[in-house]
């Protein structure tokens, strides 16, 4: 049996990037994944012309001139920017809040106009915001919170907003001038030709062992490294021995359409209660398929039960004390480490990813691994 200097266990974005730096410093790896492709959530499947983003919109934005240079290596960045809309029982609006959204919304034409109804309508709110509710009216008003905010957030997380964080939305982008862009990051876009490029290319020479469930033959696994880089659930890995941590799943249902467009975006926001999914994502927007056809996906949100994809941790402060004690067996391992969205128990975007996972290998390069 071939020994390797690693174990990596997952093949996302994460262990993808983590893998290339060391086979960078020589080592050897052994990549596997119990899914039937590379690149866990950021995976790309091309049909009839079109890459489908299979597991929901992944769109590429960063402020880090070194994630940025990194990426590039492995694939050409198109100029895609995300102007996504928000649709309320049919009333439509500009997404991330700017002027074009207050003037739908309320009719304003100047910054002044805007920022004034907003300090009106959030005077509801007394003391520093408890909650994501709270957060959500202090920053756009009780309007924009009603329509575009709380059946969407309800949706998504399964909770009321009353009782989640309001650290989640403190990202939310509120701008007072006419700009539809969703990002502020300097450097954005779409991979050419998919994700799925992209990370075979940052895969090349390791061996990758896909539809293997590493906790079938851990030993085994075990046995055939130095180190393991585990990027699977931390609560798994330890056998839920302090319980299992919550983590929000989601359901795509895909449907190909014999028409050239079905929508004038990327990705429509569906922001009542009433429609059970959140969004509706266009897949040929990201990257102008010149095609006679196109693939939509409806994304609904689920709660996740054993069995199912975790996809967003849910960080309030219950899951977070379980993680720490998970974290701290962690810490006490000699020849495992933990990293990505899941073995961080963490809400990472993409580029996140990428500069967290360089950071790991600066340091275990560094260390003399």
């Amino acid at each position: 049996m071939k020994h390797y200097d690693y174990l990596i266990v997952g093949a996302g974005l994460f262990a993808s990037v983590f893998a290339c730096k060391a086979r960078e410093q020589g080592k050897s790896c052994l990549v596997i994944d119990k899914r039937e492709h590379i690149g866990g959530n950021i995976y790309t499947q091309n049909i009839d012309g079109i890459n489908l983003h299979k597991y929901g919109a992944h769109i590429f934005h960063t402020d880090s001139e070194e994630v940025w240079q990194f990426v590039n290596r492995f694939a050409e960045f198109n100029d895609f920017v995300n102007t996504p809309i928000a649709n309320y029982k049919g009333e439509l609006y500009n997404l991330p809040f700017n002027m074009n959204t207050f003037e739908q919304m309320w009719g304003v034409k100047t910054a002044q106009e805007a920022q004034q109804k907003i300090n009106e309508q959030k005077s509801v709110i007394k003391g520093e915001p408890k909650n994501l509710e709270q957060q959500a009216i202090s920053l756009v008003g009780t309007d924009i919170y009603e329509k575009l905010v709380k059946g969407y957030t309800e949706k998504q997380w399964g909770r009321e907003c009353s009782e989640l964080p309001a650290f989640i939305i403190k990202r939310l982008p509120v701008r007072f001038v006419y700009d539809n862009n969703y990002f502020n990051d300097r450097y954005q876009g779409i991979p050419i030709g998919g994700y799925t490029k992209m990370i075979e290319k940052m895969l090349d020479g390791c061996d990758v062992i896909l539809e293997t469930d590493y906790f079938d033959q851990k030993q085994k696994w075990d046995s055939m490294a130095d180190c393991v880089l585990y990027t699977g659930c931390i609560d798994l890995y330890y056998d839920y021995c302090f319980g299992k941590l919550e983590y929000r799943s989601l359901r795509f249902e895909n449907e190909l359409l014999d028409k050239e467009y079905f929508q004038p975006v990327a990705v429509v926001n569906y922001t009542d209660e009433e429609t059970k999914f959140t969004r509706i994502i266009e897949h040929k927007h990201f990257e102008k398929t010149d095609c006679p056809k196109t693939i939509i996906t409806r994304e609904y949100p689920a709660d996740w039960t054993e069995g199912m994809d975790p996809y967003y941790p849910v960080n309030n402060e219950e899951n977070q004390a379980v993680y720490q004690k998970y974290a701290a067996l962690a810490e006490k391992e000699s020849k495992v480490i933990f990293g990505g969205r899941l073995g961080g128990y963490k809400y990472y975007d993409m580029d996140d990813t990428v500069l967290a996972a360089l950071e790991l290998a600066k340091k275990e390069f560094q260390s003399g691994h």
